[in-house]
């Protein structure tokens, strides 16, 4: 795993959206309310259907909604569907380039992972291990706990509208078609 970068944070943010979500939201109703670009979660959001975290449907009611339950789907996994599984260190091997060694390092000084690559080999494990202990759910208990029901409330309306206005347009352009 590389930097995690924004990618990541408005897949996570997209996400919890989903969760005891029951009509499916299109990833331009998941950006408009966080007021991210549309486009760039586009781009997102089938990464995290190829990965199995989200199913998509599509037709005027159509959208993503959560592929199983949203404690079955780890932050580690949302990381890697986004960022692919890259290291987070990308060893040089700088200590066979020593200029007192010419042109070839001593074994003694190539043995072995290098010192410094296992220090990062050991924090990418620990942040793999913490990644893949958080689930979407476990998050989205403690903000459910932290916002106020109105606002839980004013969301599912929001979606509500939005989804109904998505099935009115497209019944009068249909209406308005010459037979």
């Amino acid at each position: 795993m590389a930097h995690i970068t924004t990618s990541v944070e408005y897949a996570i943010h997209g996400l919890l959206w989903l969760v005891d979500n029951d009509k499916p939201l299109s990833s331009r109703d998941i950006a408009d309310l966080q007021a991210i670009s549309p486009s760039f979660l586009a781009k997102i959001f089938p990464k995290l259907e190829k990965a199995g975290i989200v199913a998509a449907s599509e037709g005027v009611r159509g959208g993503y909604r959560l592929a199983r339950p949203a404690d079955q789907i780890s932050f580690l996994e949302i990381v890697d569907a986004i960022e692919g599984e890259k290291p987070l260190f990308d060893c040089q091997e700088v200590r066979g380039r020593c200029a007192v060694y010419g042109d070839s390092a001593p074994e003694w000084a190539m043995a072995g992972t290098c010192a410094i690559h296992a220090v990062m080999l050991q924090a990418e494990k620990a942040m793999r291990q913490a990644l893949a202990a958080q689930t979407l759910g476990d998050v989205a208990a403690r903000f459910g706990s932290k916002a106020p029901r109105q606002f839980l409330a004013d969301v599912q309306d929001w979606i509500g509208q939005r989804v109904d206005g998505r099935t009115a347009r497209v019944g009068r352009r249909l209406r308005d078609q010459p037979a």
